[in-house]
């Protein structure tokens, strides 16, 4: 086999222990092969500001490079008031810009989003899959992923609790997996 494609994941919760971020984990270790799953901050990112183009912070040129020497994008994220969180909305923002210079233009993306209640962060779905439609960034169609029930999700030690869980997310790692290898070939 060669090199596994590169994914960079926003996870678009901040907290250091949340249940996005314990999923994040979790499909890094459900991945098939083909795939290598990488979390890459937006904590630090500060907010975009086009005045600062000329000469943007090493935060927002350090992100950039690791979008683009990714091959693909998965997000994974919980939903803030119908939406999606602000942070991750930044670093959508912070990675797009500055205009003709999209980091996520092409690549095969995934959405995923996690709640405790029962939608599951349908709305922050719907969102981001809207702006990745303007950012040129190909969201894998099917299947959808809303995931509730977030503090029922995992065990202590952070695995997964129910075995029907692993099991759907095993096969979307493997759709992603295709998503990605038809796009980029």
């Amino acid at each position: 086999m060669s090199s596994p494609y590169r994914v960079a994941v926003l996870v678009g919760s901040l907290r250091k222990a949340s249940f996005n971020r314990k999923l994040a984990l979790a499909l890094a270790q459900l991945a098939p092969a083909e795939l290598k799953l990488e979390i890459v901050e937006i904590g630090q990112l500060p907010f975009y500001n086009e005045d600062e183009a000329a000469e943007p912070p090493a935060t927002w040129i350090e992100f950039r490079n690791a979008i683009k020497a990714a091959d693909a994008v998965l997000f994974v994220s919980p939903e803030y008031n119908r939406s999606i969180p602000g942070a991750l909305k930044n670093a959508l923002d912070v990675g797009s810009r500055p205009y003709g210079h999209n980091a996520f233009d092409g690549k095969p993306s995934a959405v995923i989003t996690l709640s405790p209640g029962a939608l599951g962060g349908f709305g922050a779905h719907h969102h981001l899959r809207q702006v990745l439609a303007c950012l040129n960034a190909p969201v894998l169609p099917s299947p959808e992923v809303y995931l509730g029930g977030a503090g029922e999700m995992f065990k202590d030690d952070g695995s997964l609790a129910k075995p029907e869980t692993e099991a759907f997310l095993r096969k979307v790692m493997t759709a992603f997996a295709a998503w990605v290898q038809k796009l980029k070939g």
